[in-house]
């Protein structure tokens, strides 16, 4: 994320307002101490009939859970409220907060840490080849993954660009050109900041392309010209056909906010993808998030997700970013809470958005990771460009 006063692009006209789709209530995050603290690493209690994590997942809804609905129409025109202010679960940063973080000087990482940055993992190869009933995620760095599932290929949240706006240039490069990329069925974007919807990116991409978008995003994108864009409310869900028959996207919360330029904080919603092949592969993509009780009521609408892509960077200094990043511990405990198999770390070693060191959100997640005692196969800290490959 970019949590500062974006001023690139000029804010847009909002919707017409209309009640939008049944959400649960946001409630209170979870209060946390400062980065003392240590994180429990311990699954949720079970509710009754709810799986064990790391056991056999069901591929039906846990007796008690939500069932998720039918999907919607892609590409529908929708009206939604001018604000999604009601949605957040910590407060904002105000003029204090910002005048501490001035004050301490807590922007960057320490300038004795970024000798580590040569240190930092990537290792690009060929993307593997995909066949029927096989699911391959490659990262190409931060919040972008190329996820071949159902015979399509997703990008999450694509920014192939050296710089953003407000940022430091990338420390790594893109792990995978994007001549090598094939070609792109669909793109899933979690929310508007520029460290996750990059407008040159997306400018590379064929107007035709089918992208999912949270609720209020669409105008961005019909504004440049795209002409199959579906904007979805939290759990709601739409489909696309693939190869192998069609395959499910499902919007689903996430404890973070949005803003792009002065005047639209929060105009358009923020969340994570739940990803379905056809034969029940589910591939989770948090996009940007603090920890919080999303995590379970995900795990439990949504059991039997085989791979989870959760962010474990730019999380100090902890007072301010603690309610919108989730730092390394609190991945795995987010992990264990949604029940999921395979953890891969994202959102870190390539833009540096925050004062930790460079090569920390790594030790720390192998740590925290050994701490569950899980197989350490199940973590797939990924150099950026690497892949890997469920069978």
């Amino acid at each position: 994320m970019t949590d500062h006063a974006e001023q690139a692009e000029p804010a847009e006209p909002a919707g017409p307002a209309e009640p939008a789709g049944p959400v649960e209530p946001a409630g209170r995050r979870r209060a946390r101490p400062g980065a003392a603290a240590r994180p429990r690493l311990a699954p949720a209690a079970p509710e009754p009939g709810a799986p064990e994590p790391g056991g056999p997942q069901p591929t039906a809804p846990v007796p008690g859970a939500p069932v998720p609905g039918a999907p919607r129409p892609p590409g529908e025109i929708r009206g939604w409220p001018p604000s999604f202010a009601d949605r957040l679960t910590s407060p904002l940063p105000g003029v204090r907060a910002l005048a501490r973080l001035a004050r301490e000087g807590r922007l960057r990482p320490p300038v004795e840490t970024l000798r580590q940055i040569p240190e930092l993992p990537f290792e690009p190869g060929p993307l593997p080849l995909t066949g029927p009933g096989r699911t391959a995620l490659t990262w190409a760095g931060h919040a972008s993954w190329v996820v071949r599932i159902g015979g399509l290929t997703v990008l999450t949240d694509p920014v192939w660009a050296r710089k953003i706006l407000g940022t430091p240039a990338r420390v790594t490069p893109v792990g995978v050109r994007w001549e090598d990329l094939p070609p792109v069925d669909a793109v899933v974007i979690s929310h508007n900041h520029y460290d996750h919807l990059d407008a040159p990116t997306v400018k590379r991409l064929p107007k035709a392309t089918p992208v999912f978008v949270p609720a209020g995003l669409a105008r961005w994108f019909r504004a440049r010209g795209f002409i199959r864009v579906t904007e979805l409310d939290w759990w709601e869900a739409a489909e696309l056909p693939g190869e192998d028959g069609p395959v499910r996207f499902d919007f689903v919360p996430a404890h973070h906010w949005s803003k792009r330029t002065l005047t639209d904080t929060c105009r358009s919603l923020w969340g994570g993808w739940v990803i379905t092949a056809p034969d029940g592969r589910r591939v989770y993509f948090a996009g940007d998030t603090g920890y919080g009780h999303w995590f379970r009521q995900i795990g439990r609408r949504y059991p039997g997700i085989d791979v989870a892509l959760l962010p474990i960077g730019a999380y100090e200094p902890r007072w301010m970013l603690g309610g919108v990043h989730a730092d390394p511990e609190e991945a795995v405990q987010a992990h264990l809470d949604l029940g999921a198999r395979v953890l891969a770390p994202m959102h870190w070693s390539t833009f540096l958005l925050s004062a930790e060191p460079p090569l920390e959100p790594l030790h720390r997640i192998r740590a925290a990771w050994e701490a569950t005692g899980r197989p350490r196969e199940e973590l797939w800290d990924l150099p950026v460009g690497a892949s890997r490959v469920l069978e």
